[in-house]
């Protein structure tokens, strides 16, 4: 469930986890769930079938969104920008950017684009948890 507190924005819960207020009822979680997996598709896959124009940084116009989506899918009918804000800033993954009017995907877009992030600081070994039955797995000859 996706709600807004008047002292403390958006929120993913039933009540404010600062203060316990209830707060503005914004979508529940089915209509949460399928507005995100839209949001991805369009910003990551397929801006061009909702005649979107996105910037060479996969930038694209927060209201041309959301009218794009009225208009191709009717039932966003109650769509409206602080809808899309509210998801972008309650994103635990950090999946969405919203600047000077615009959002966009942070990653794992399926063509070209520049999304001008910092480069430095990578580490030149990475590290992932794992089994020893992962590990016997990747050891085998193919």
């Amino acid at each position: 469930m996706l709600r807004e507190c008047r002292e403390h924005g958006y929120f993913r819960a039933e009540t404010c986890p600062v203060c316990g207020e209830e707060g503005r009822f914004l979508m529940n979680t089915d209509e949460l769930d399928r507005l995100s997996r839209t949001m991805a598709g369009v910003l990551r896959h397929f801006p061009d079938r909702f005649d979107l124009k996105m910037d060479s940084h996969g930038f694209v116009d927060l209201r041309d969104f959301v009218n794009a989506l009225q208009r191709k899918q009717k039932r966003y009918h109650w769509l409206r920008p602080h809808h899309v804000v509210a998801i972008i800033e309650t994103d635990n993954k950090g999946r969405y950017e919203f600047r000077d009017g615009k959002i966009r995907a942070t990653y794992a877009h399926s063509f070209e684009v520049d999304l001008d992030l910092p480069a430095g600081g990578t580490p030149d070994k990475l590290y992932y948890p794992t089994t020893q039955e992962e590990v016997d797995m990747c050891s085998r000859p193919a």
